[in-house]
């Protein structure tokens, strides 16, 4: 073995369990920061507690998306560039393009998801440019860690503004701001990335080339209209309990452009049709990445990847077995030979390759 190969390190698969020491040593601190704050009422430690709060849930996802479809392509150093690199990215993109793109419409939700999924698609191409080999578990896990990113750097500016009012420095609006986004962001941006980014790479894993396929067009269509449907789920809420429970004094003050103060039992009703809202756009979404990972070739990709050299194939797996033949007199288990040659063997045909994923 040369000398040169002694001294670079090999690369170590991811650990399991890291993700679980990131989130509980994260929330220890965060926690700690926060009771600290309010203590002592010190603003050095509000920037702590906006990005610790902001990016402790992504993070500790994009580990775990990390040590459980590890696919060999990726390694730390493109993670660490999709999730900065592509966030900020996908954030400047969707800022530029809502500002002089998007006008107030019944229709806006659905431009901004449009608009961020496609910044977030471009990010993931340019941190992708340089890999050669595409698999669908690659594209999950990097479309997942851009979409963690960026809603990172988004719910960092989101913690800001709450922070941030006429009155001063609202440190409970921060908190409960970070909380819930961070109870959101599993089923949010890096979901519908990772949705997208798994449908790409297993439709352009057959050459150099990214492809469009009618199937990734139609991933991008779907992902935007979840995205633009959580956008949107607040106004239905509100919509439906105006629905269900609006009196005739309210309808008056919507026509004349007035908001009518709503009851307790609508302000709930509007909590609860939201939570269910948002539970049912998630459940979509997990399915939906569900059904993304468990078909196509990538799971035949992952048996061939772990199955011992010279391992001979199952039937039914890509390669044509006849029936089993019994073994010559005295030479027990021995293979027979053929009687004549099969059809392949005559035609010297070769083995049928397997279909590309999409």
């Amino acid at each position: 073995m040369p000398l040169h190969a002694l001294r670079t390190p090999m690369p170590s698969p991811p650990t399991k369990g890291t993700w679980r020491t990131i989130l509980v040593s994260g929330v220890a601190l965060w926690v700690a920061t926060v009771v600290v704050t309010f203590l002592t009422g010190n603003t050095n430690l509000l920037p702590t507690i906006v990005l610790l709060g902001s990016f402790l849930v992504p993070v500790t996802f994009v580990v775990w998306a990390y040590e459980h479809h590890h696919g060999g392509n990726v390694t730390v150093e493109t993670l660490f560039s999709a999730f900065v690199v592509g966030g900020i990215l996908g954030v400047l993109g969707a800022s530029v393009l809502e500002s002089y793109l998007l006008h107030p419409s019944p229709l806006v939700y659905l431009g901004v998801g449009a608009i961020e999924e496609f910044v977030k698609l471009l990010a993931l191409l340019f941190v992708a440019r340089d890999l050669t080999h595409r698999r669908r578990r690659d594209g999950i896990v990097l479309g997942a860690t851009v979409g963690l990113g960026f809603a990172a750097f988004e719910s960092a500016g989101y913690a800001l503004n709450s922070l941030v009012t006429a009155q001063g420095l609202d440190l409970v609006a921060l908190v409960q701001t970070e909380i819930l986004r961070s109870l959101l962001v599993p089923v949010g941006h890096g979901l519908w990335t990772a949705i997208l980014g798994g449908v790409l790479f297993a439709a352009s894993s057959a050459g150099p080339t990214w492809r469009f396929t009618p199937g990734v067009v139609g991933t991008f269509a779907g992902v935007a209209v979840l995205h633009a449907l959580w956008d949107s789920v607040h106004g239905i809420a509100i919509a439906l309990t105006l629905m269900f429970t609006g009196l005739p004094w309210g309808d008056l003050m919507l026509q004349i452009g007035r908001l009518p103060a709503p009851t307790q039992a609508q302000a709930n009703l509007v909590n609860l049709l939201e939570f269910v809202g948002l539970l049912v756009v998630g459940a979509i979404g997990l399915l939906w990445l569900w059904i993304v990972t468990m078909t196509g070739p990538g799971r035949r990709e992952a048996n061939s990847a772990t199955a011992p050299p010279g391992t001979a194939p199952r039937p039914g797996h890509g390669h044509a077995t006849g029936p089993a033949r019994p073994a010559p007199t005295g030479q027990p288990g021995a293979p027979a030979a053929p009687d004549h040659p099969t059809g392949s063997e005559r035609r010297g045909a070769p083995e049928t390759p397997e279909e590309p994923d999409d």
